[in-house]
This record gives structure tokens, sequence and C-alpha cells, in this order.
């Protein structure tokens, strides 16, 4: 009897390749997309499909081949967006002037960006070490014992929204209406918190009449170590408009929010798919930080990028003409045999497990990875010093996105703590 893997191969071989779309919201959902970029990886990885629901673009599916575009920054452009968004979501998107920092190219792009760079330096990194360790605590001892609850919110919700109320300042009591502005912002309506646009948009003016508010607290204040304040006293972002401060935000609340999350929940149910690596890891704690680089890899958070093409640009003999999009499958490069052995197993001890692209690569590679990285440490040490088994007790409901992998909720039981 075939597995479903093998099931969704077989059915992928059947399809034209020029027919062939990664941009498949439900295959994500379903956790069986694989086949489509093993397929596109080995004949053509280099790929371009007029997609019904996303319009026209290239898939770059081999790890190298992504590197090459994210280092040519003049031939790809950043600054005509980074996501893949379909025709509907095109056509309901909020009518912002500009962008954030990371749709833009240099010298813009840096100057923005650098603003904030403080937040996420290796010596706030080691002031904020404690501070994440008595969250993590405080979280993972309010958890249940031997009862079957729902790890996305209680943990990797928890822990999230409050290092990032904690990096805006933002009241802790409130923080949980981060979640839910990232989760309206990142979801289409009828797969996340809302169910038609109307209602997303609603509740996208209500996130833009808080971080407004948050704006004139600010700037009425002296300048202070957190997001809101670098932003408004900045020299390269205190005079930018409403909306161009409304995109920045956009970006701060996402990137604070799924990446972390995604890979807290990724790396629980990874370790419970593969048990003799979790045996591994209670056996040798020493292995987290070499774990946590392999459960980025595993779950690639964030499943792509787009680039537009500034001018006529060869890649792999295909003719990527000027203004055409480019979407970087980072999920696909992350399973590329070229470049990582065996990359459909799941092993906390690889001999060099950091090749993944799960954070970007060149001048937009993500700026928060660090931190992401230290919280991943922190609440993994953490763990394995309470509870001897954290098992996942049903099936995972997963994301409705072709570039956010998370999880929506990760049913578990502890049976007992250390």
């Amino acid at each position: 009897m075939s597995s479903p893997r093998e099931e969704v191969a077989s059915a992928i071989r059947d399809i034209p390749i020029e027919q062939l779309s990664p941009a498949r919201d439900a295959m994500f959902a379903a956790d069986t997309i694989y086949p489509v970029f093993d397929r596109l990886r080995a004949e053509d990885p280099v790929h371009f499909v007029d997609d019904p629901v996303y319009g026209p673009f290239w898939s770059i599916t081999r790890h190298d081949d992504i590197v090459a575009v994210e280092s040519n920054y003049e031939a790809f452009s950043s600054a005509k967006g980074t996501a893949l968004l379909s025709i509907e979501s095109q056509a309901n998107a909020t009518n912002l002037a500009h962008r954030h920092f990371m749709e833009m190219d240099p010298p813009e792009h840096g100057l923005q960006r650098r603003t904030i760079l403080p937040v996420v330096a290796p010596s706030n990194l080691v002031r904020l070490k404690p501070l994440i360790r008595e969250r993590a605590a405080q979280i993972l001892d309010s958890l249940p014992i031997g009862e079957e609850f729902d790890w996305v919110d209680l943990v990797s919700k928890e822990l999230t929204s409050m290092m990032l109320a904690t990096l805006l300042d933002f009241p802790q009591e409130d923080r949980r209406k981060l979640t839910f502005w990232s989760d309206v912002l990142t979801n289409a309506p009828g797969f996340g918190p809302v169910t038609s646009w109307e209602q997303k948009r609603t509740e996208i003016q209500k996130f833009h009449a808080a971080i407004l508010e948050l704006r004139e607290l600010r700037r009425q204040s002296p300048p202070s170590f957190d997001l809101v304040s670098m932003l408004v006293h900045g020299e390269h972002t205190k005079d930018v408009d409403v909306d161009q401060y409304i995109m920045n935000m956009s970006l701060l609340l996402i990137g604070g929010n799924d990446t972390t999350r995604n890979t807290i929940s990724g790396s629980l149910n990874a370790l419970n798919l593969f048990p003799e690596e979790f045996r591994k890891l209670r056996a040798n704690p020493a292995l987290i930080p070499s774990m946590v680089a392999e459960s980025i890899r595993w779950q690639t958070p964030i499943a792509h990028m787009i680039r537009t093409a500034t001018r006529d640009t060869e890649l792999r003999g295909k003719l990527i003409r000027a203004g055409e999009r480019v979407v970087l499958w980072y999920v696909s490069a992350n399973r590329d045999d070229l470049v990582i052995p065996d990359p459909y197993s799941y092993v906390i001890d690889r001999e060099n497990p950091r090749p993944y692209l799960a954070f970007g690569y060149g001048i937009h590679r993500c700026l928060g990875n660090g931190l992401a990285t230290l919280q991943l440490t922190i609440i993994w040490e953490e763990i394995l010093k309470r509870f001897p088994e954290i098992r996942v007790t049903g099936t995972p409901r997963r994301t409705h996105s072709v570039r956010f992998r998370g999880f929506e909720s990760l049913p578990v039981t502890i049976p007992a703590r250390i």
C-alpha cells in the first residue's frame, strides 16, 4: 500500500510540467507540498507558470540559485513587494502609498533597517536572556499535567507575544492583541481570525489606530529603547509619513511573531515525528543549539520571498524578463539534497546544520534571527529541565498559506514533571 506522500507524488507526476505550480495553499496546509518541489528541483529548477490564483511568476527552487538571486539585488529588486499575493488579495489590499523597509533596495533599505538594529544587537540579546528565561519558566510551570492542551496557544503564542510586547513597549496585559493582529494581517478570510475582507479591513484599521497612538505617545516622550521609539526618533525614520510608519510596524509585528512562534511548535512536532531524536536530545541537552538550527531548517517558517526583475536576466539558461516576479522558495531550498544530505530526515546533530535559508540571505536576511534563535534555545533548555516527555496527541492544524508555514493548533499532553 502506498503512503499519502507517494500518492501525492504520483499525482504530481501526471501534471504537465508547464502547468505545475507550487502556490497551493491547501497542500501547504496538509503538509503535502514537498513532491511539487522535488519535481521542480529535478526537472525545472527555474520554472515559469501562469497560476490562475496568483498570476504569472518564476519559481526558484534550488538552494544555490536562491543565493544567486538574493545576492544580485540590483537585478532582482524587493521594491515591488516580497510576498506572493493572490489576485484576490491584491484586489482587496489596504491601499498604502509606501512599503516597509524590507521592500526597499539600497540605500534606503539599509538606512531604515539600521535604525532598529540596536534591539537585536548581541549586547542587547545578552541583556534579554534573563527576561526570556523567566518568562519561559513562568509559561512552562503553568502548563497542565496529564491533560491535553494546545501547545500553540499556551506556549508558542505566549512566549512570542510577551517578547513582542516588550520590544514594542506595548502593555503586557494586551499582548494577545498583537498575536491577533498578526494573524489578521497574514491570513486570508476564512482561514484565520476573520471571515470576510470587510472584517479584515476593519480589524486592520484598529491595528493602525493603536500603533498611531503609540507613535504619538513616543513623539511626546524622550527616546527610549523600544522599536516604536527608535522609529519615531531615528534619523532616517522620524520623518517618514503615516503610511511608511504603518508598513514598518506591520513588518515588525509579523516578523516578531511568526518565525519564533511557528518554530517552537514545529520543533516539538518534529521531535515527536522522530522520537529517536527526542531521546537523543534528552540524553544530551548540549545538542539544543544544533537541534534549534535543524528545527529552523525543518520548519522553514517563511516559505518564500519574492523579487522583481529590474532587467532581462538569464538564470540556468532561462530568460527572466524585466518586471517579472521571481519567487524564492526557501521551503524547497531547505530540502535540496545537493546542499543538505538526507534532507527529509530530522537530524539534531547534523555535522553542518546551518546551510539553511529560512531567514533569507544577503542584505535582506532577517535581522531578528538572533533573537528568534535565542528564544528557541532558552525555551528548550527550560523544557528539558521540567518534562521527561511531551506527546503530540492529535493531528496538527497547519496554517493555510503559501508564505507562512505555521501551526494553528498542536494538541499535546505532558504525562509528568521531572
